[in-house]
């Protein structure tokens, strides 16, 4: 194997210093573009990372470089040692932040705050509660969306993440940019994606270009600003001027990031992906219980990433399914 100390950066020079770690595969919402309307196998509970698994992994990869980690899920609140997780992620000496439904959240403010979590990411993709108990399969409406305002209060960052679905919730852009003008938050409105049995298919995409047609519709009298995209970034930023918070989209489908990717996966069975899309794998978790170094898996996954989407090159690419339907369904990957 080459020199470890470059590991996680590829054959097209892109550095990667960002780990999104699932912990669990699990979630108490069964939203239907994540979570298969049959459900998915589960792992067995011993083919799931400890704490101190995930804890080992980690600090390999900061080792190497990695300088952000996000915990993801399934939801990663209903993981019962998360307040232990937290505890030991945070010595690492990263940006520590976190992706959840807010469901729970409001029974974890103290432990988030002791671990350092400055910014939460939050999935809320309607603001209308019959949709939400459409789209969740639950009736959760009420108290995700008071604690978004339980942690606007708090000091938190937050930023919603909202998948847009065409003839389900595009009409309702407008609403959630309205928030953001007594509110400091960020409304990230999500290109919907293919993952293995959430019936995707084109005719359901809400594009980049719909998303700032109907915005600049809206807001003809004030000033539209685009924002400086931080570096890595895999959002186009928008503000509307006087207002508290910002947008952005996230265009995975129609207009990608890839030539800046910094980020991986790893699943909660302990597998590494180098790619959103990618329907290939490395197992650290084996190898790590068997007592042998994780780094060659790693370097082997990180050498192997394809310069865009996995091989999807053009968005013509999606029309076959061939291309993503052997992915995981996004739940067992980690939003």
């Amino acid at each position: 194997m080459k020199e470890t100390s470059n590991i996680l950066t590829d054959s097209f020079k892109r550095k990667h210093t960002y780990l999104r770690i699932s912990l669990i595969e699990r979630c108490n919402l069964k939203c239907t573009y994540c979570m298969p309307e049959e459900g998915i196998p589960l792992s067995p509970r011993n083919h799931l990372m400890s704490y101190e698994e995930i804890y080992t992994i980690a600090k390999t990869f900061v080792k190497h470089g990695v300088t952000k980690i996000r915990l993801t899920g399934g939801e990663p609140l209903i993981r019962k040692d998360i307040h232990v997780i937290l505890k030991k992620l945070s010595s690492l000496g990263v940006e520590l932040s976190i992706t959840t439904n807010a469901v729970l959240v409001h029974k974890y403010i103290d432990a988030l705050k002791d671990s350092g979590i400055k910014s939460i990411n939050v999935s809320l993709d309607t603001l209308n509660r019959e949709k939400f108990s459409q789209i969740t399969r639950r009736n959760e409406f009420e108290r995700v969306y008071q604690n978004i305002l339980l942690l606007i209060r708090e000091g938190f960052q937050v930023k919603i993440n909202s998948v847009l679905i065409k003839d389900f919730n595009e009409d309702e852009i407008i609403d959630f940019i309205e928030l953001t003008k007594k509110h400091p938050i960020t409304i990230r409105f999500i290109e919907f994606m293919p993952f293995n049995g959430n019936k995707w298919d084109m005719s359901k995409l809400v594009s980049y270009a719909q998303v700032i047609d109907r915005v600049h519709a809206k807001y003809s009298k004030e000033p539209i600003q685009r924002l400086q995209d931080a570096p890595n970034d895999t959002s186009k930023n928008y503000k509307v001027m006087g207002y508290q918070g910002s947008f952005s989209v996230i265009s995975s489908v129609t207009n990608p990031f890839c030539d800046s990717c910094n980020r991986i996966r790893l699943t909660a069975n302990g597998r590494l992906k180098n790619c959103l899309f990618s329907d290939g794998e490395e197992d650290l978790l084996t190898p790590l219980r068997n007592g042998k170094e994780i780094e060659p898996m790693i370097y082997k996954l990180i050498q192997g990433k394809k310069k865009i989407r996995n091989g999807m090159e053009t968005i013509e690419s999606f029309q076959e399914p061939e291309s993503h339907n052997q992915n995981r369904s996004m739940i067992a990957i980690g939003g």
